[in-house]
Formats: C-alpha cells, structure tokens, sequence
C-alpha cells in the first residue's frame, strides 16, 4: 500500500487522454514568463502565511468573542486549525521546485492550463500522473481553482470539472488487483486544491453547488491529521461565509456518528485510521462548527433525529450512534434535552416491540441465547466487520426454522435495548453522583418531563421508565416529586382517562416495589388514592347501575392500584409500622399481630361492596392474591363476592352511551370471552414489574423489591405458588397470558 502514490506519480501511469497531448510539460516548468499586472498594493500569491487569516468570514455572522471557558476553548481549537492552513501553505511552497528566478515578488509570470493553446498542455492534470518534484505550487492551484470557478460562472465549466474530478475520485474503490479504480490525485495535489478552494471560499454561490458537495463527500476521514485539520477549517469557514451550505456540511458530519465502514480508515498510501479516531475527528468537526456559527446547534437537532438508526438495524449501529450522540453534549449543552429526548423516545419504540413480539411468542427469551457481554466502548469501536443485518443473516438461511428466527430476533432486540438504555444510565449517573444541586435538580426535572411526555402515554413500555425507577428513588425528595407528579395526573380531570390510570399503575407499582421508598410515603400515598377513591365513588355511586369499566375507568384503576399497594406493602400499613419505637424489623411481624387501621379498611370495604364492584373489573390475577393475603390476615372476607362475581355477566349493565365512549380508551381493558359477555377488565400491566435485562439490570438491584411471600399462607403446592409469582409478583406484559387463561377457565366452569 506504501508504493501506490509513487506509481501513480511515475509518467507512465498517465491516463489515456493525457498521453495524446503534445509534449510541452518541460516548456511550462522551467521557462519563466512576465509575472501577470498587479495593482501596485495587490500581495502577491505566495505572500507569508499570515494570508490565510484573511480569509476569514466576517465577524457578524459569528459569535461574539467571549471571556468564558467555552470561548478559551473554541479559541484554541480555532488556532490549532488555522495554523493547518498556515502550515499547508508553506509546506506547498517549501517543496515545490525552485528556479533561479527573481525575489518572490518579481517571480516570473506563469502560463496556467487554461491559457495554454492544445498543443501546449502536457501532463498538467490536477496532479495527476505527475512527478513529485513536478507538483504544481499552492499558488499556481490556487489561480487554477479561482479561474475555474470565474468561468464556471461565465458558462464554461470544463475547468470547474476537472477540479470537482480530484474530489470525486475515491481512493477506496480498488480493481480486483488491489490498484485503484480512478486515477488519484497526489496528496499535495489534493491539499493544494483545497487550499485553493479555502482561498475563494467567497465565490461558491450556490451555482457552484456541484463542487461543495464533491469537497464536503469526498474522503477526509482516513487522511493525515495536517489534512483533516485543514478540511475542518474549510467546512468552518464555508457554512460561516454561505450559510446555505451549513446544512450540507452538518448532514455528513452527522453521517459521519453512524457506523462506519472499516475501509473508511485504510486509505491507500495513508496510515490506519481507527474507529476511535474517526469518531474524533468527526467531533472535533461539529464542535467546531456549532461553536463558530450561532445556528449551528439548531440545524444540527433535526439532523440527528433523521439520522437515527432505523428500529430494524443491528445492535451495534444503535450503541454507536446513542454513544456519539451522547458525547456532543459535552461541547454542545443547549442539545442536551433534544439529544436524551430523542434517545428516550426511539428506546421506548423498541422497547415496545419487544413486548408485542415477546407476548407473541408467550415465553421470555433465555440469556443464554445473548453473545457475551462486552462494554459499549467495546462493541462501537470494534474493528472487525459487523453483520450488516443480523437478523437478515438469520432470516437468509432457509433451512432455519422460523421459531428459531424469531427466537435470534427477539434476543438481539433484547441486547439493543439493553445497552441503550445502560448508556443512558451511565450519562446521568455523573449528575446524581457527583453533580450540584442544580445540577441534580436539573437532571430529575429532565427525567420527569421526559416521563410525562414520552414514556407515560406510551403503552407497554417495559424497561425505560427504570430510568425514573433508579434516579427517583437517589433522594427522599425526589421521591416526592415523582410521587406527586403521578397524584397530579391521576386527580386532573382535565388529564385524557387513558393517561390518568396509567398514572395510577407508575405510582402503584413505584410505591410497591421501590426498596428505598419509606413507610411513610407508603402510607401517604395509600391514604391519597383512599380518599380519592372515596371521592370517585361518591361521584359515580348514585347513577350507577352496575360495574362499567368505559364509564367509571378512574375509580377502578385507583383501586387496583390500592390492592397492588397492599400485597406487597401491607406491613407497612399495620399499627406496628406507626410505632416509631418498635425495634422488630416489619419483614418480622408476626401474622397474628398484624393488625390495621380501621380508615384503611372502611376505605376498601366501602369500595369492595359497592354498586361500582372493583372486583370483577379489576385483574383477577390482583384480585384473588388480595383475596388470598386479606383472608390470612382477617382484613377482609371477599372470596364470596369474587365466586359471585364468577356468574355475573355485565353485559346487561352496559349502555349505549358507554359502548359510543368505547374508543376512548384504548389498550387499557382486555377482554375475558372472546364474545365479550363479561365484558372488559383491567390489564395488569404494572411498569415497574422484574427487570431482567442482564447489562444494565446492575444499576436497579439494589432499588428493587422482589415479591415476598407470607410464612405459613405459602405453603402450598410448588406448582400453584409459582403460577401465583408469576402472574402477582411478575405480572407484567410477559406474564399477561397465564392470568388470561386463569380467568378463562374459571368463566368456563360456569
């Protein structure tokens, strides 16, 4: 790879059509000619280095200087990229042929290509096929590329071609005999064009469109760093002086967060580039713009939302872009809720998914079938070649059966989402850690806006809200603040039904299962959803006709959240979890000195026994564990209703109203009999069930309540007690399906 430029530099690796022009390169090398009339204070081309600041936009369309840390920064990433320029003039200058001719400024006139006749012009291709010490000089490229672009304009582009040709050639497509496809320009060549190009940066108006797009495509990634460099400043100075191409530039750089191609960085005659540097270089770029230009950052949020991978793509293309994306954060703040919006809302996507296929398959994917688990560092900056699609490779064999598939499918999925949202834990684990106050602040207002406007009107989202689940649960305040958060949806009338017993199962299941939530916020949170109970019952009683899921919806999801609180936190609720001198851990007390206050007992009497029936509404998979404990507590006697409630058919008790009301309200109801004589129940869908992805699970263990069973009711047949674990403990969406066939088979005995 080393000797590929070399040869192609030799004369007789010139092309076709250079090899029929007369020979005429000795005379335009060495004969000097007048130097071309300049105005007395024109500089002249070949001026010191100090040119090239120059060139700068102006300064209206930048931002303003500033003292702060962010302005020392940009500063010093604006030096570091002009002294590129500087020192890829001068090293043009340095390494181009001398003559014996006069001082700089009385340098004899040169005839450029385009002023020669065609029996003149031998070899003066844009570096083509020429001699290294035959390389044209930075200023002799950078009147080409000025002329070109000036006839372009007048109507004649063959010059302009030419100069879009060196750009286009792409260095990475190779014959079958490793040489490449085009004819490459030399690498001074390539610098020296665009130097020259960076030099009238002013004139490429949106007629000249062609060529930005072929410098702005073209390989950079994979060149020396004094290259990239200079790119960089030319990207820089091109969207700050035609804010037209700002968009163009910011597209392929955020092209450029995705997953790239191996071969990006084994450029011939280059040194290997590395994903960790591409990913760098691609950063150092955007840093640079969205600090050089004011509307940067507002063109770039759209660009990375459009360029997200599709739900489909592998694992590995999601971990990369959400990794790199992340990363702008730090020189881009103002992005940050846009970026972790976006990265909340496609997880939640995918996580829903995950859920249809998972009841779909009704059974739960075994960790067994995941690849071993590496870092996201790791896995992004991989060398090796990812399958492009893994789930094509799968679907490709023929001889695969589908359930097996489907099966590969369902587990990739599971990693995808799995260490997506471990990245996202990782970013906000550095404010709730180590951050200020505000900072803290900052963060928990971010997650619970994220929550009330992405994952709480989102059905079925599994995994994502355990990001609300962990961070809330840091702060005995900010375990208020969710918990009031949920209440204030949960008593809004103005709230859509639907998202109101949402908001009741958050807050039940964050109540039931959170290992840091106190006794005194169980016991609050149970006494604000009684008296709004009490509240609902009061309103729905009097015109009530007999249980009805469509019409009394926020009455009977306040009470499945109340029956869910109890079973797993009844202890909390007893007389000896108010004495604050006891010194018997509540996990000890004793079934026969549990006893309860007598307000949290008329509360669900009262309801139990009304008109409105919560228990032939709620899942009966709550239902009959509620039953279970309340009986082996002495709390309350309900086995009679719930067998009742077996031969009752509310059917009749519907209206037509209530059947016109039916679209409003979604998923939130399942059907009990295919023909619907029993009419709809809640699901038991509570989103805070067991997490059991294996990556990120690390960071929930310790917030995490499993399902404890009471010594002495549990011992019952093995099989009995682990279908009641699964459907009460677990009952999350996985789970669903054994609570449907329960409830089928006791409305079959009728």
């Amino acid at each position: 790879m080393v000797s590929a430029i070399p040869i192609l530099l030799t004369p007789t690796s010139v092309s076709k059509s250079q090899t029929r022009m007369p020979p005429a390169r000795k005379t335009m090398a060495t004969a000097p000619a007048p130097a071309p009339a300049r105005a007395p204070n024109t500089p002249s081309l070949l001026s010191s280095p100090s040119t090239a600041s120059k060139l700068k936009p102006s300064k209206s369309i930048l931002k303003p200087p500033s003292h702060t840390t962010l302005g020392t920064k940009r500063k010093r990433i604006d030096m570091d990229l002009s002294s590129a320029v500087s020192d890829g003039m001068t090293s043009s200058v340095s390494s181009e042929p001398t003559t014996p001719s006069s001082p700089v400024k009385k340098r004899a006139r040169v005839k450029f290509e385009m002023d020669l006749s065609d029996h003149q012009q031998v070899g003066v291709g844009m570096g083509v096929g020429m001699g290294v010490g035959m390389e044209k000089s930075t200023a002799m490229v950078r009147e080409e590329v000025r002329r070109a672009i000036q006839r372009h304009l007048a109507g004649d582009s063959e010059a302009y071609d030419r100069v879009k040709e060196v750009f286009t050639a792409d260095p990475k497509e190779l014959e079958d005999d490793g040489s490449p496809v085009y004819d490459l320009p030399s690498h001074a060549s390539l610098k020296n064009h665009l130097l020259g190009l960076f030099s009238n940066v002013s004139a490429l108006d949106g007629s000249c469109s062609g060529l930005v797009h072929a410098v702005v495509e073209s390989e950079w990634l994979g060149r020396d760093e004094g290259y990239v460099k200079l790119f960089v400043r030319f990207l820089g100075t091109l969207a700050a002086a035609r804010g037209g191409y700002l968009n163009t530039v910011l597209k392929m750089l955020v092209g450029g967060l995705r997953q790239v191609p191996s071969n990006i960085g084994r450029l011939p005659g280059y040194p290997v580039v590395y994903a960790s540097e591409i990913y760098a270089r691609v950063h150092m770029a955007i840093r640079y713009i969205v600090q050089l230009i004011p509307a940067g950052s507002g063109s770039l949020s759209p660009l990375l939302a459009s360029n997200f991978p599709h739900d489909t793509d592998t694992a590995k293309s999601h971990i990369v872009y959400t990794r790199n994306i992340i990363k702008i954060i730090d020189y881009a703040p103002e992005l940050r809720s846009d970026i972790l919006a976006l990265i909340t809302e496609k997880l939640v996507k995918i996580d829903v998914q995950f859920q249809v296929d998972l009841e779909e398959a009704d059974e739960d994917i075994d960790d067994d079938n995941l690849p071993p688990m590496m870092s996201p560092e790791a896995i992004a900056l991989d060398e090796e070649e990812d399958d492009d699609s893994d789930a094509e490779s799968v679907m490709s064999d023929e001889n695969t059966d589908i359930e097996v598939q489907k099966a590969k499918k369902r587990a990739q999925t599971k990693q995808k989402i799995d260490y997506m949202i471990d990245l996202l834990f990782e970013y906000y684990s550095t404010p709730f850690a180590n951050g200020t106050i505000t900072e803290k602040e900052n963060a928990n207002n971010l997650l619970l806006s994220h929550f009330q406007n992405i994952i709480l009107p989102t059905y079925r989202s599994r995994h994502t809200q355990f990001l609300l689940f962990h961070y809330s649960q840091s702060s005995p305040i900010f375990i208020d603040r969710f918990a009031t958060a949920c209440v204030q949806i949960i008593f809004s009338k103005s709230q859509p039904t639907i998202i109101r017993q949402y908001a009741a199962a958050y807050l039940a299941s964050f109540v039931a299962r959170g290992a840091h939530v106190s006794s005194e916020v169980v016991r609050d949170v149970f006494d604000l959803l009684g008296t709004h109970l009490e509240n609902l019952q009061a309103e729905y009683e009097p015109a009530c006709r007999g249980p009805d899921l469509r019409r009394y919806g926020p009455f009977y999801s306040t009470a499945q959240a109340l029956l869910y609180i109890f079973c797993f936190r009844w202890r909390d609720l007893t007389l000896a979890a108010l004495d604050s001198d006891r010194t018997t851990p509540l996990s000890d007390i004793d079934l026969d000195d549990a006893t309860f206050p007598l307000a949290i007992k008329e509360v669900l009497r009262r309801a139990v026994w009304s008109k409105l029936n919560p228990l032939k509404i709620c899942s009966p998979a709550i239902v009959n564990e509620f039953d279970r404990l309340s009986r082996h507590l002495g709390f309350l006697y309900v086995h009679s209703l719930i067998e009742t409630n077996k031969r009752l058919r509310i059917s009749s008790y519907r209206s037509l109203t209530a059947l016109a009301m039916e679209s409003r309200f979604g998923h939130v109801e399942r059907e009990t009999r295919a023909d619907d004589e029993l009419g709809p129940q809640l699901d038991a869908y509570f989103p805070f069930d067991p997490y059991h992805l294996p990556r990120s699970r690390r960071w929930v263990v310790e917030d995490y309540l499993e399902w404890r069973g009471i010594p002495g009711v549990d011992d019952r047949e093995e099989e009995e007690g682990d279908e009641t674990d699964s459907q009460v403990g677990d009952g999350g969406a996985e789970d669903e399906g054994e609570g449907e066939t329960e409830t089928e088979t006791e409305t079959d005995e009728e």
